[in-house]
């Protein structure tokens, strides 16, 4: 992919954040990056997704240095350099404060797996980081966020899980292209939803058996996948 079709691809991702209501005025961005080039294109800071095109999109190095357009980066791109360095098989990040999955990380709460919609695109529980420390938010803050989401995942593969709450802050979703980032933020925020009502239905509500997460799950993942979606999630495609 070439440097202006990068761009396009991401600026027409972050537009698609206002549409699907997961951001209000510019709180969020889609970032990607080419992993040959040694680049991340990603919103610029406080940019309106209305204004933003591919002339003012920007293109920063691995180390987070403006080497193309005219407004500085999001304030978030070290948050997406670790992600990008600490998962190596992840080429975009979505950032979001979508209202529901915000309760759940403004609670602190991991979300469970009470259902077989969270199933099919989560396999298990989407967790929550930890609290920052004192040193951590009043030192180099994004960083350590970042660094807070790759602690969390330790044990936890992010491509079977592409999505994190951030403690009292907000979400983080990722996949292999935008468009599997931006489809895993729209699900996030779904789920998120249900399982507050789920609770508010049944306090006692308890997540699905592992059998059902398994065959949910492998349904639309990995080598044995019958049931499957688009690129962008415009409709299921059986394989059998």
């Amino acid at each position: 992919m070439t440097l202006q079709e990068l761009k396009l691809e991401v600026v027409n991702a972050n537009k698609e954040l206002p549409k699907h209501g997961l951001v209000k005025f510019s709180w969020g961005n889609v970032g990607a990056i080419d992993r040959d080039k040694g680049i991340v294109v990603i919103k610029p800071v406080g940019m309106p997704y209305q204004d933003l095109t591919v002339d003012n999109v920007a293109v920063t190095d691995l180390d987070g240095n403006l080497i193309d357009g005219a407004w500085e980066p999001s304030v978030d791109l070290p948050i997406h350099l670790e992600l990008f360095a600490g998962f190596p098989g992840i080429n975009a990040i979505v950032h979001t404060h979508s209202t529901y999955a915000t309760m759940w990380a403004q609670a602190r709460r991991d979300i469970p797996c009470f259902g077989t919609t969270h199933a099919d695109y989560f396999y298990g529980t989407v967790p929550c980081t930890r609290e920052l420390t004192e040193a951590e938010i009043n030192g180099d803050f994004e960083r350590a966020t970042g660094r807070s989401i790759v602690e969390r995942f330790e044990g936890i593969d992010p491509c079977a899980v592409p999505g994190v709450l951030v403690a009292s802050h907000g979400v983080f979703t990722w996949g292999k292209d935008v468009w599997e980032a931006v489809h895993s933020a729209v699900v996030i925020e779904e789920i998120a939803k249900m399982a507050i009502g789920t609770l508010l239905l049944s306090e006692s509500a308890s997540p699905v058996p592992q059998v059902l997460l398994d065959r949910h799950y492998r349904r639309k993942h990995g080598p044995d996948a019958y049931f499957t979606h688009d690129d962008y999630g415009n409709g299921e495609v059986s394989t059998k």
